[in-house]
């Protein structure tokens, strides 16, 4: 039962940013929420991450935000997913693979989420070399 809460949880701040509304940002964090982005930017209270959600969302729309699958162990949450926006001020849009490490108080409220993030475009560096020789 707490793994499928924490799911809808997780889901619902998905489609916050696809549907670029609070539904409930003061329901899902704690109020000394750590967040980190995976390119680097840590916001640390839930004022700052509502300040962020609405910035964001004037420069930039969500296009997907796919989730792939959850783990889950007791207060912490890995999940992956797809992400895919569109910058407002770029021509092309922004789209990788990622997964957030989500760690939970024990009232199902988010107190850390980490992103990290791959490109899509993955490639073998080696691939013209012969191993064999």
């Amino acid at each position: 039962m707490r793994k499928l809460e924490r799911e809808k949880i997780i889901k619902l701040w998905f489609d916050m940013w696809l549907q670029k509304t609070n539904l409930g940002i003061n329901n899902i964090f704690t109020n000394d929420i750590v967040y980190i982005e995976s390119w680097g930017p840590k916001y640390t209270n839930i004022q700052t991450i509502k300040h962020w959600f609405f910035e964001w969302n004037k420069r930039a729309e969500v296009i997907n935000w796919d989730i792939k699958y959850y783990i889950h162990n007791e207060n912490k949450t890995i999940v992956e997913w797809h992400f895919k926006a569109r910058l407002n001020d770029k021509k092309e849009d922004v789209e990788f693979d990622g997964i957030s490490v989500v760690e939970w108080t024990n009232d199902n409220k988010i107190k850390k989420l980490q992103e990290f993030c791959c490109e899509i475009n993955n490639y073998n560096p080696y691939i013209n070399i012969n191993f064999n020789e």
